[in-house]
């Protein structure tokens, strides 16, 4: 018989396992608990038994359990920043190529092994559940890969910050390589759901397009305009936490869908207009149907700019919402919210902010000009004229006919500052308007930005000294203090952590694990360089790593490759300028040596290329077909035995990079010098073990300072001296007929040595070699050569070779995102890190206890 102090105890016993029980099923980090979790969403959320489940519902349930353990941290981070009423840093990105989730969020939660063993005592896979997520394809290179690095670093450095962009239903296209053609795929990234994400659908605001304006005078007397709308589209958010790693800090990432204010017209149906039934239903999904296209049709160009300020619009209009409900007066929004434009993209939130303070909420215009000046800070990522976007005034006005009165005022009080601080100067007033003259009329968003924001920056220090000398050099010229460098970084969290897990084992075994979050740490690895044995052991984790990644191109292209090669890499999106067809060339100059010399002795080689090709830019695309023409004949040439593979690595992206860059050797960095704007891929590489050969364009210039010039190879002209060529009038026909090797590869692929004898194929690119080089690759030519030769000598001699690749990684601490944002911090955002804690779970608190 049970005394009455055994059943309190009983009781006590029975009531601590239910609370352990309740609170292990959502927050407990224990390999049981997450066991229990991973059945009970399988069961409760997807709705299946184990014995009738698909892998992606055991993937679905286990990123259900994944997001259970970040949602505690996210909404403990949301309820934090409103009871302190802290300033938040606002990006805005036109892009965000976040990639997959899942390992990511292990990572940063710091539970990896533990869901590995709930899953593999579940039955289950983890490499293959981690395969069958779906990755967002939201961007179409380095400017998304940047913002969703910059995100990960705001979480992790534990700085409030939202991250606003656009849900594409369908993301960049997924590629395909048909008869050595790009091809493109729909990438229907939300086939299968995202349990990521969570809709706000009762956060939805609506934003107008087209109409006309109305002025009016109001009660007060006061000048006022009126906006009248042709269409309003409705904008939700969908939210997914981006956790920092082992911090309580999950910001948000709130990506805008649009939808119709009213999907269906019942009078326009019962009238017979099916079609006008639906119409604005159509209008309204199309703007975030598919991240941006080629800009080549009017229709073309429409979209974008109605992408672009449809999540302008949502996000600001977010903002002021947040800001008012908090009880604080407009009047100091500029002290609470930083918003950073990553690129031209976003910049028609100048024009929209002001709009909503001096139309919506009733601000004179000197007060809300200076708010919107001390809101916003813009980025600038390119150097290419071609970049900054321009719209004509035909289409802004049928679109945005408010917002281009407000950017005439704009443009007419600044250029009235202008003729005051340089009086008489009528070329400066043109350099700098907002309005180009021409025989058609544009806006030049760029200047819109730099007029709009109280700071510029470049993203690399070379980029920005070019920015000041040229692009915007009359805007520096005006206010130089604005202008500041900060060269862009990577987060080392997914591009070592994750995708590296061997170096990142070796790594942290000697030098312990802090250099995750401090990315300079990695200086202690040069005390270990002189170790025989370190550098046995790193040089065999590259090899190791390398046939990992021959095994995965034997499967992809059914190619054999060789793992002791010198894997000599260049993944990036396609473009002209940065020259992956002068990569070709050298490959041709080699394959050209062992025709005349078979017994040539080289290193041997693997080139591998991954990107991706504008859809509408036939020359990047005819490059592609060149890469794999010149691939199926050095392939299948006996003569050459083995000593160079061509290989075309197909759909590049973040998952693509992943298992790419910790398996180069050699990373080719090798835009022609002033193009290219910083570039992230080259600290990818190098953070990972490879060399670097490249000019001195963008950050290789700063990497180059960092590893030490001994350990990069450098080759090619400088900026000054592509300027200086290009100003004496360049020739490249001098070139062609000058060097003998050079005129033999050219000659190759113009008469129809990789093309099966078809002429015509490549004559296009042969001719925009001959006749124009725009990006100065016959310049360049000998020198490249050159340099590839001291490259292939350096990698026959494996001590030096590693030596020069630990000294890479162990250097590269500057290229942290941290580092980037910190300077952001400091230098314009100056938003305070908030510590996030995690309340103790208490069952009697549990329960829902609404008026208490």
């Amino acid at each position: 018989m049970q005394t009455t102090e055994n059943v309190k105890s009983t009781e006590r016993m029975q009531a601590e396992v239910r609370s352990i029980l309740v609170e292990d099923d959502r927050t407990s980090l224990s390999v049981e608990a997450l066991r229990r979790d991973l059945a009970d969403n399988l069961f409760y959320i997807q709705g299946r038994f184990p014995s009738s489940a698909s892998r992606n519902d055991f993937y679905m349930a286990l990123a259900y359990t994944v997001r259970d353990r970040l949602l505690q941290r996210w909404n403990a981070t949301t309820e934090t920043y409103l009871q302190q009423d802290v300033k938040v840093v606002c990006y805005l990105s036109a892009e965000f190529l976040v990639g997959p989730h899942l390992c990511n969020n292990l990572i940063n939660l710091g539970i990896y092994e533990q869901i590995r063993q709930a899953v593999e005592d579940s039955g289950l896979n983890l490499n293959e559940l981690i395969e069958q997520e779906e990755e967002p394809g939201l961007g179409n290179g380095g400017l998304g890969r940047l913002a969703a690095c910059y995100l990960d670093s705001l979480s992790a450095l534990e700085i409030p910050a939202i991250g606003y962009g656009i849900r594409y239903e369908y993301g960049i296209f997924d590629q395909e390589i048909r008869d050595g053609w790009q091809v493109e795929i729909a990438d229907k990234w939300l086939r299968y759901g995202n349990p990521w994400e969570i809709a706000r659908l009762d956060r939805d605001v609506d934003v107008k397009f087209g109409g006309h304006t109305e002025a009016y005078t109001d009660e007060n007397g006061r000048y006022r305009v009126r906006w009248i709308p042709s269409h309003v589209v409705r904008g939700v958010p969908y939210d997914t936490p981006i956790l920092g790693y082992r911090v309580n800090t999950a910001n948000t990432m709130r990506l805008w869908k649009a939808e119709a204010t009213e999907a269906f017209d019942f009078q326009k149906f019962n009238f017979g207009d099916y079609y006008g039934a639906v119409n604005d239903k159509i209008f309204a999904e199309n703007i975030t149907k598919v991240l941006y296209p080629n800009d080549e049709q009017i229709q073309g160009k429409e979209l974008r700019l109605e992408q672009q300020y449809f999540f302008v619009s949502c996000s600001l209009q977010d903002m002021i919402r947040v800001h008012l409900h908090e009880g604080q007066s407009l009047d100091n929004f500029h002290e609470k919210f930083a918003v950073q434009l990553n690129d031209t993209h976003p910049s028609i939130g100048v024009a929209e902010l002001m709009r909503l303070l001096v139309d919506e909420h009733d601000m004179d215009w000197e007060r809300a000009w200076y708010i919107t000046q001390n809101t916003f800070a813009y980025t600038n990522h390119t150097l290419l004229p071609e970049a900054l976007e321009k719209w004509s005034l035909s289409l802004f006005s049928s679109l945005l006919p408010r917002h281009l009165e407000i950017i005439y005022e704009i443009n007419r009080r600044f250029l009235d500052e202008v003729s005051a601080k340089f009086p008489g100067d009528s070329d400066r007033l043109g350099q700098l308007s907002l309005i180009e003259e021409g025989q058609e009329k544009c806006v030049r968003m760029a200047h819109l930005a730099c007029v709009g924001s109280h700071a510029i920056n470049g993203v690399a220090a070379l980029h920005t000294e070019l920015l000041k000398k040229d692009v915007l050099h009359a805007f520096y010229e005006f206010s130089p203090e604005k202008f500041i460098n900060i060269t862009n970084g990577v987060t080392p969290r997914r591009w070592m952590v994750l995708s590296n897990p061997q170096l990142t084992s070796f790594v942290t075994q000697r030098i312990g694990d802090n250099w995750i979050k401090n990315l300079e740490e990695l200086k202690r690895l040069e005390a270990f360089i002189e170790e025989a044995e370190f550098r046995q052991q790193w040089w065999q984790i590259k090899q190791d790593i390398k046939s990992d990644l021959a095994a995965y191109i034997h499967r992809q292209v059914g190619m054999e490759v060789n793992p002791e090669s010198l894997f000599d890499v260049q993944a990036k999106r396609f473009h002209e300028y940065k020259r992956q067809h002068l990569n070709v060339l050298h490959i041709i100059t080699l394959y050209n040596r062992i025709k005349r010399n078979p017994n040539l002795e080289i290193a041997p080689r693997t080139f591998i290329f991954g990107g991706k090709a504008a859809p509408g830019y036939y020359m990047a695309k005819l490059i592609v077909k060149l890469i794999n023409s010149v691939g199926e004949v050095v392939n299948n040439d006996p003569d050459v035995r083995g000593r160079l593979k061509v290989v075309f690595l197909p759909d590049y992206n973040v998952t693509f990079g992943q298992r790419v860059y910790p398996a180069a050797d050699l990373s080719e960095q090798i835009s022609t010098a002033g193009k290219e704007a910083s570039g992230t891929g080259n600290m990818k590489f190098s953070l990972n073990g490879a060399l670097t050969i490249g000019t001195l364009d963008g950050a290789n210039v700063e990497i180059r300072q960092e590893v030490g010039e001994e350990n990069f190879f450098l080759f090619g002209l400088t900026a000054e001296e592509v300027y200086a060529l290009k100003a004496r009038g360049y020739t490249p026909w001098d070139y062609y007929n000058s060097n003998g090797e050079l005129k033999a590869v050219i000659d190759h692929i113009a008469n129809g040595t990789f093309s099966h004898g078809d002429s015509n194929l490549f004559r296009p690119l042969v001719d925009s070699l001959l006749y124009r080089d725009d990006y100065l690759l016959l310049a360049d030519y000998q020198a490249y050569i050159d340099c590839q030769d001291r490259v292939g000598q350096t990698y026959l001699n494996r001590e030096l070779w590693t030596r020069m690749s630990i000294l890479n990684v162990a250097r590269m601490g500057k290229f942290s995102s941290d580092r980037s944002i910190r300077e952001y911090d400091q230098s314009i955002w100056h938003v305070p890190s908030i510590h996030i804690e995690l309340t103790e779970y208490d069952q009697d608190g549990a329960a829902l206890h609404l008026g208490r």
